[in-house]
């Protein structure tokens, strides 16, 4: 595994550990950024990724959210 696939796996390890660790959490992107101390684009693929495999979802807003919180 190349290493910038480890670090993107580990970041998408921790981003799933602080959803679930806190599953009321509501992020928009600027802030999930901030949090995952990563560049807007990055943020994009990993908020991509994450919805696509329905962990995540977007509110109406367009923030992130735990999909189970949507329910």
């Amino acid at each position: 595994m190349s290493y910038i696939r480890a670090a993107r796996e580990l970041t998408l390890q921790r981003v799933r550990a602080e959803f679930l660790e806190m599953p009321g959490l509501k992020l928009t992107v600027p802030q999930a950024q901030r949090l995952w101390g990563v560049d807007r684009s990055t943020c994009e693929a990993l908020i991509e990724e994450l919805t696509a495999s329905r962990f995540l979802a977007r509110t109406r807003d367009g923030a992130v959210v735990l999909r189970a919180a949507t329910a």
